[in-house]
C-alpha cells in the first residue's frame, strides 16, 4: 500500500496533467498552470523522473512556436479536421476505433461499481485522456484501493500508445512536452503500485 505522501504525489501530479489535457489552456482551470510548466520552476517540485529527463520537458514545454498555444489545443483535442493523435481510449482498444465503444462501455461499469459519477452535463466520452488522470487523481484521494485496477484495465493499456503519437504528431512543442511527462509519470506510478497493465489488442 502505498503511503500518503505518495498517494498525495500522485492525485496532485494526475489532477495537473489530466487538466492539462482536457481544459483549454486559456481556461481559469489551467492558465495558472501553463504559466507554472513554461518556466522552469517547477522542475525541482515534480515527484516523478530525473532532474535531466524533467530537463528535457521542460524545454519543449517552455519553447517558443508560431501556433497559439489555444489554437494547438482545438487543432489536437477538438477539431473541426482529423485529430493527429485522438485522446479517447476506445479508439485504441476498439476494432472499429470509435467513440462511445465496448471499451467505454466496460468502464461506465467500472465506474458505477465504484459508486464514481461522471461530470454532470459531459458530452464527453468517460474515457478522454485528461478525464481519467482526474480520476486517478479523485481515487488516489478517495479510493485508494481501487487506483490500481483502473490504470492497469483502463488507463495503462492504451496511454503509451496515445502519449507516443502526441509526441511524434502534436506539432506543438508544449503538448510535446506535456505528453513526454504524463508518460514519465504513468511510467512512475506503474513502477511505483508495481501494476502489470491488462494485454489488450490496439487497433491504433
Amino acid at each position: 500500500m502505498l503511503q500518503p505522501q505518495q498517494l498525495q504525489d500522485i492525485a496532485i501530479s494526475a489532477r495537473s496533467l489530466g487538466a492539462l489535457f482536457y481544459y483549454s489552456p486559456e481556461s481559469e482551470t489551467c492558465a495558472p498552470l501553463v504559466d507554472i510548466l513554461t518556466s522552469s520552476e517547477w522542475i525541482s517540485e515534480w515527484p516523478y523522473g530525473s532532474m535531466q529527463q524533467l530537463e528535457q520537458c521542460a524545454a519543449k514545454l517552455a519553447a517558443m512556436t508560431d501556433e497559439a498555444l489555444t489554437d494547438a489545443h482545438q487543432r489536437l483535442f477538438i477539431g473541426p479536421y482529423a485529430l493527429p493523435a485522438p485522446p479517447w481510449g476506445s479508439v485504441y482498444l476498439d476494432k472499429e476505433s470509435v467513440l462511445f465503444g465496448d471499451s467505454t462501455l466496460a468502464l461506465r461499469q467500472w465506474m458505477r461499481e465504484h459508486l464514481i459519477e461522471g461530470q454532470i452535463g459531459q458530452k464527453e466520452p468517460e474515457d478522454q485522456f485528461g478525464l481519467m488522470l482526474m480520476m486517478a487523481a479523485w481515487l488516489a484521494e478517495s479510493q485508494p484501493q481501487a487506483l490500481s485496477d483502473f490504470l492497469s484495465v483502463h488507463l495503462l493499456p492504451w496511454s503509451t500508445r496515445y502519449l507516443t503519437l502526441m509526441m511524434q504528431d502534436a506539432r506543438h512543442p508544449f503538448y510535446q512536452g506535456l505528453s513526454e511527462l504524463a508518460l514519465l509519470t504513468l511510467a512512475s506510478w506503474q513502477q511505483q503500485l508495481a501494476i502489470v497493465p491488462a494485454e489488450r489488442e490496439l487497433y491504433r
